[in-house]
């Protein structure tokens, strides 16, 4: 990422494809060797350290992940570092999520934190 603008249109992206439910769109951002953390991976994998690793790991973690009703992100804001973006959205449950992704070389994420805040019913 060079400019504030690539990171913006990169999570843009990100987020669009979630939207469509296009895990091949989505899995086109990260490499194969990436780390992902996450509170729903101990809820919805099982995994009480909340880590996985690999590409595969996270396909299979991401596929689940798509088949919630109304899925929908809505990008609230970006912010940008040094090989790194920090992705603010708010989920269909009306819970905010912080997903700080650090990046290659290529801009494909190598490691992902994802935090989740309250979920709220929308009104």
């Amino acid at each position: 990422m060079k400019t504030w603008q690539d990171a913006w249109d990169w999570a843009a992206a990100e987020c669009d494809a979630w939207n469509r439910r296009d895990l091949e769109a989505i899995m086109m951002h990260y490499a194969d060797d990436v780390a992902l953390s996450s509170p729903a991976v101990v809820t919805r994998m099982g995994r009480a350290d909340g880590w996985l690793h690999g590409k595969a790991k996270v396909r299979e973690y991401f596929a689940v992940g798509l088949q919630a009703p109304g899925l929908h992100f809505e990008l609230v804001d970006v912010l940008f570092g040094v090989n790194t973006i920090c992705m603010m959205f708010r989920r269909e449950t009306g819970a905010t999520v912080c997903d700080v992704f650090e990046l290659d070389d290529r801009d494909r994420v190598i490691r992902l934190l994802a935090c989740y805040g309250r979920t709220t019913a929308r009104s």
